[in-house]
């Protein structure tokens, strides 16, 4: 082992080495194989060059009336075999000489190397551990690339995804320091879900400056998203455009049907204002008013609603003054 828990590291560093006993024996094997084979080549060129030799000299025999054809043909054959047996020499060559680099391959992974510059997070093995690959490979370190750099990964709701786009500010705020706020911003939201029983949520990706590395892997974090701002503008309580009076009741104390209110446009709201403030004698009438973004707790409002008295709720006339604003 060459590095420990949140030791900086460069790329192409030497985290820690595999025994290379076993590798190197067996590149000592296949170095001593292909020797041999290179020995085998020589052999059958030598071989081949013999038969060579006793081929044109039963031709010349056939020539001059000494030899037979039966001579010339076995001599064809010798050489022949001897051709094919430099061929399959040949061939051994090749492949116990990709034996040998297959075998140096491995003996350059016994290096374990960072692919990175960065710190190491975990380290998830001891000196004289063993370490078996099967169809993946083992974790045997965690390094993290910037811990200057921080991404969040957090699961927004699917009634609120469809607001949150990339490029949006985001507040971050962590339990390890609950009075200060990390800045950042929306780098991606993800299209796949995740349902947790039967809760659907989808992961924002929202990138951080982290300066003082007080923000470490791991954290839970809470991220407050900010999908819409506006400043120096009139607002109203929710309550305002929420409230409905009660009905009006007839002289036998029977409701009144009352005709249907007609239904908002987009991005309208309808208040109740009152009209006659007299004493037992209150009036109030509806107005729809252009409204834009909500905090969920107030709205902002569109246009010029100063001096009306806006209903938020109904009281009794000694308490009359404690719904208006």
């Amino acid at each position: 082992m060459h590095v420990d828990y949140n030791d900086v590291v460069h790329k192409g560093q030497v985290l820690a080495d595999i025994d290379p006993t076993l590798f190197s024996a067996q590149i000592d094997s296949s170095q001593a194989q292909l020797a041999a084979t290179y020995a085998a080549v020589n052999r059958a060129q030598a071989n081949a060059d013999a038969a060579k030799l006793r081929l044109e000299r039963a031709k010349q025999l056939v020539k001059s009336g000494v030899g037979s054809q039966a001579d010339v043909d076995a001599a064809q054959g010798e050489y022949d075999v001897s051709v094919a047996d430099i061929a399959s020499s040949k061939a051994q060559v090749a492949q116990i000489d990709a034996q040998v680099k297959s075998n140096k391959t491995n003996l350059e992974y016994t290096h374990i190397v960072s692919p990175i510059d960065g710190v190491v997070i975990t380290r998830a093995i001891d000196p004289g551990a063993s370490v078996a690959a099967s169809f993946q490979a083992p974790i045997l370190f965690t390094l993290a690339e910037d811990l200057r750099h921080m991404r969040i990964f957090a699961d927004i709701d699917e009634a609120d995804v469809g607001r949150v786009k990339n490029g949006m500010a985001a507040d971050i705020s962590v339990d390890a320091f609950p009075s200060e706020s990390f800045h950042g911003k929306v780098l991606q939201v993800r299209y796949s879900p995740t349902n947790t029983n039967g809760v659907v949520t989808y992961s924002a990706v929202i990138i951080v400056e982290n300066p003082d590395l007080k923000l470490l892997p791991g954290m839970t974090a809470t991220v407050a998203i900010t999908s819409a701002e506006a400043k120096a503008v009139t607002r109203i309580p929710n309550s305002a455009l929420r409230f409905h009076p009660s009905p009006a009741l007839d002289a036998k104390g029977n409701k009144i049907v009352e005709a249907p209110l007609p239904k908002l446009e987009p991005k309208t709201g309808r208040i109740y204002v009152e009209t006659v403030e007299t004493l037992g004698k209150e009036k109030i009438e509806p107005r729809i008013i252009d409204i834009g973004i909500s905090d969920g707790i107030t709205t902002e409002v569109k246009g010029d609603i100063s001096g009306l008295k806006i209903v938020r709720d109904e009281t009794d006339a000694a308490t009359k003054k404690k719904g208006l604003f």
